[in-house]
């Protein structure tokens, strides 16, 4: 990747030169079948190794606050092991995470009433309640202004400093995860005729430029995307794989063990 066009080091995760790679696809809230997975890799984990989690932890069904609880628990037990560090943990940004995140300041929204609607129908009610909050409040502060909607968020925000280690894990989600010359991790989408550093909203909202990858992107050998807003399943087309199983719409949770340059090794499910 030529030097110019090098991403934002706070933006994008550089797994280095990693043993495997394990790769969790989009979770939503089934913070048991999360678990469920952390179990059955764990016993596999070797030093050396990185684990990316590929967005959308909170979700339209599920628990989302015990999923962010699993993860930092998760987090905690393989950082006791000898050999393994903090970057060898990755969390990709989601469109859920994407939405609560601008829900956050919705108070700044020069139409809160139509975003708050759209996000209500993208399944940004289960969060809300799950950190405490009321979507009816949301609502009626969104039709009574600005300083109304500051108090509403204000409270979320607080709901989410009461979860230990909450409001931490928001602020550390990265645009994407890469391997130099090997594989190259996104949430959902890739605009295969921008760079890299010129994606923007891409990852999240570009599932159909995600479905164009014909040929190598850039340096990297194969890019894989953890969910497929068209739930059409897990697929793997030479370049571009998909690990989305359909968790939270009826499907399993799928994770993935792979080669630096994105070989699939092995599938776990839950």
């Amino acid at each position: 990747m030529p030097r110019g066009d090098m991403p934002d080091a706070s933006s994008f995760a550089r797994l280095g030169r990693p043993r495997r790679l394990w790769a969790v696809a989009a979770i939503h809230g089934q913070h048991e079948r999360l678990a469920a997975i952390h179990s059955a890799i764990e016993l596999d984990l070797l030093p050396g190794d990185r684990i990316i989690y590929l967005g959308n932890y909170i979700g339209r069904d599920g628990d989302a606050a015990r999923t962010i609880d699993e993860l930092l628990a998760f987090r905690i037990d393989t950082l006791a092991r000898p050999g393994w560090d903090t970057d060898d943990l990755v969390y990709l940004r989601g469109q859920q995470e994407e939405t609560w995140s601008k829900l956050l300041q919705l108070q700044f929204a020069p139409n809160p009433r139509e975003v708050l609607a759209w996000m209500l129908r993208q399944g940004a009610g289960r969060i809300v309640e799950a950190y405490g909050g009321i979507v009816q409040q949301g609502e009626a502060a969104a039709r009574d202004g600005a300083v109304a909607l500051n108090r509403w968020t204000t409270r979320l925000r607080e709901g989410i400093r009461a979860r230990p280690g909450h409001e931490k894990f928001f602020t550390v989600l990265q645009r994407a995860a890469l391997v130099d010359d090997g594989a190259l991790f996104v949430h959902a989408g890739l605009d295969p005729a921008r760079p890299l550093a010129a994606q923007g909203d891409a990852f999240w909202w570009d599932a159909s430029g995600f479905e164009r990858i014909q040929d190598r992107y850039e340096t990297f050998r194969r890019v894989i995307r953890g969910y497929d807003p068209q739930k059409r399943g897990p697929q793997q087309d030479g370049y571009a794989v998909t690990l989305d199983a359909g968790c939270g719409f009826g499907g399993p949770l799928r994770a993935a063990q792979l080669s630096p340059e994105g070989t699939l090794l092995q599938l776990v499910e839950a």
